[in-house]
């Protein structure tokens, strides 16, 4: 087994990434609301059979970025290219959802599968009505930058769910999650300017030629259910749904690792 960890040069930055095991390659990109660190309970089962890459996205952990144009898509072709990896099985989780579901889209060559878990489509819109004033009251937390409100609530919107009890999530989970969130908005990193894939995925989802799965929390945020469900619907994929909030693997490290490894071995073999 092998383990590197470095900084990959792209357009205006480097991106933080690690590289475990060998095989066929699983490309793992991080929640909105994390950094890579996220999948460290994946890992070691994934790098027995894989190689396994992650890196944190523009904005996040040890990534650092110009106030630049840049395509999110790009960065994780980069990170293959690093790694020599000619096609890889995409996993995105929240906001990594969108990037390698957008990813396939532009670069299907460079894509064996992908697993979208509490992920979203670029240009979907739900019928869930958002509570405009609980963002609108987070909006003037972000602008007051009172950081430590902000985390204490998105871990308690995303991580515990919202409506959920604080108690539902083990203690080591929540502090995790909140700890990520504290350490983002902190850093205050440059993220850059990304560049949203056109046209957007949700008109796009028929262009789909690789094997798909889909991973939705029961306890998650009525817009992100939607549109792992229509994600699933549309393509004719099937939908895992795990009795948790926003951070599945978090909360289900065994079983999401062992349907990462099954949906692997049915695209590698």
């Amino acid at each position: 087994m092998t383990h590197w960890s470095g900084l990959v040069p792209v357009p205006g930055g480097s991106l933080y990434t690690e590289i475990d095991g060998s095989g066929p390659a699983i490309c793992l990109v991080h929640a909105g609301v994390a950094n890579l660190r996220m999948w460290d309970a994946q890992v070691p089962p994934l790098s027995a059979h894989h190689t396994v890459i992650r890196y944190d996205t523009r904005g996040f952990g040890k990534t650092e970025s110009e106030a630049v144009e840049f395509s999110n898509r790009a960065d994780l072709v980069a990170a293959l290219d690093h790694a020599g990896v000619e096609r890889a099985l995409l996993v995105g989780a929240s906001r990594g959802g969108i990037i390698t579901l957008d990813t396939t889209l532009e670069f299907p060559g460079r894509v064996s599968g992908l697993v979208s878990v509490a992920g979203g489509v670029s240009g979907y819109q739900s019928s869930a009505s958002p509570d405009m004033a609980m963002w609108d009251e987070v909006e003037r937390h972000e602008e007051a930058k009172d950081w430590d409100w902000l985390a204490d609530f998105e871990t308690g919107f995303w991580c515990d769910g919202p409506g959920q009890s604080s108690e539902r999530v083990a203690p080591p989970i929540r502090r995790l999650v909140h700890g990520w969130i504290l350490e983002t908005y902190r850093a205050e990193k440059q993220g850059g300017i990304p560049r949203p894939l056109d046209p957007r995925a949700v008109g796009r989802l028929g262009e789909l030629a690789v094997p798909l799965l889909v991973m939705v929390g029961r306890f998650d945020e009525a817009g992100t259910i939607a549109a792992g469900r229509f994600l699933a619907e549309t393509s004719g994929a099937p939908l895992l749904e795990f009795d948790t909030a926003h951070m599945i693997n978090l909360e289900q490290p065994e079983a999401v690792a062992r349907a990462l490894l099954e949906f692997a071995a049915s695209i590698y073999g």
